[in-house]
């Protein structure tokens, strides 16, 4: 017997689905600013000065952005695969901020907080959103 109940903790995957929204949002402006901005940026170190590709960076950040944004659309509706693909999509941005975590540390530990929001609301309490979906 499965249990069919819908709680109060359904929000919390509707809270799960914003956070993809905003997380989406904010990963496509910052794609687009470096797209459109200057090809290379310079990071001055202790020990060296490294340069990189903010375009290759921009079009990453592009690309993750619209997986964010079609986790969060049919993670609404509420299907285990739906659920499954946002688990994997908030990891995989939790990764690319780690990546960022030297040219942006404050900004990075916030999107990789979120992201960790995101994998436990939908982990946790992601199952109330199907039962929600059906009526």
């Amino acid at each position: 017997m499965t249990d069919t109940r819908v709680t109060g903790w359904v929000g919390w995957a509707w809270f799960a689905s914003i956070l993809l929204f905003i997380g989406a949002a904010i990963d496509l402006f910052y794609g687009f600013m470096a797209i459109f901005g200057p090809d290379t940026a310079y990071f001055v170190g202790k020990d060296a000065l490294a340069s990189f590709n903010l375009q290759a960076w921009g079009w990453w950040s592009v690309i993750v952005g619209v997986l964010l944004l079609l986790a969060g659309v049919f993670l609404i509706r509420g299907a285990l695969w739906a659920r499954i693909f946002a688990v994997v999509i908030a990891a995989l941005n939790a990764v690319t901020q780690l990546m960022s975590l030297p040219a942006q540390p404050w900004w990075s530990i916030v999107m990789v907080a979120v992201d960790v929001l995101v994998i436990y609301a939908v982990t946790v309490h992601g199952r109330e959103l199907r039962t929600l979906a059906r009526g």
